[in-house]
């Protein structure tokens, strides 16, 4: 079964989400690294790295169910932050505003009746549970730790390993 007209464009304005919060993500490692604060860059940058996987995933459906991929402009992101609570905080956000994005298409899929898509999508709800729930324990984290630089220097330490458990 062929996606629906509404679902291909559906689907190609979350590709586009992907790919932005990819570039979101890229920005505020670039942020962080002339602050050395290269555990929240490296942390950044893995989030990056998984957006752009989650684009793909979008791709590989939309094409797999014979449809065209359209990829548009990508919005300039944010680049500036007043600190790290700020960076994290706004990832936190964004995260929540992907997963209202996604329900929507979630939403689409079920009045289309596109099954196929709404086990893609289903998949990507409990993705961005996951998601969300990283972003805003280290925006508690931080808020516990203030301005201290120290508790700063032991937060940015631990996101540093991001992606290095178990190797």
């Amino acid at each position: 079964m062929e996606l629906s007209a509404a679902m291909q464009d559906a689907m190609n304005q979350q590709i586009q989400t992907e790919l932005e919060s990819a570039y979101l993500y890229l920005s505020m490692a670039t942020f962080f690294s002339p602050k050395n604060l290269g555990g929240s860059a490296h942390w950044m940058r893995v989030q990056a790295q998984e957006e752009v996987t989650h684009a793909m995933k979008f791709i590989d459906h939309v094409e797999d169910r014979g449809a065209r991929v359209v990829l548009g402009p990508l919005a300039q992101p944010k680049l500036e932050f007043a600190s790290a609570l700020e960076a994290f905080e706004y990832a936190a956000a964004h995260e929540r505003e992907v997963s209202t994005k996604i329900q929507s298409l979630y939403d689409l899929a079920a009045k289309e009746r596109d099954y196929a898509s709404q086990g893609l999508l289903q998949w990507f709800i409990t993705e961005q549970v996951e998601e969300e729930r990283s972003a805003s324990q280290i925006v508690e984290t931080l808020r516990m730790v203030g301005d201290s630089a120290p508790g700063l220097f032991m937060v940015d330490k631990e996101l540093a390993k991001r992606g290095t458990e178990g190797a």
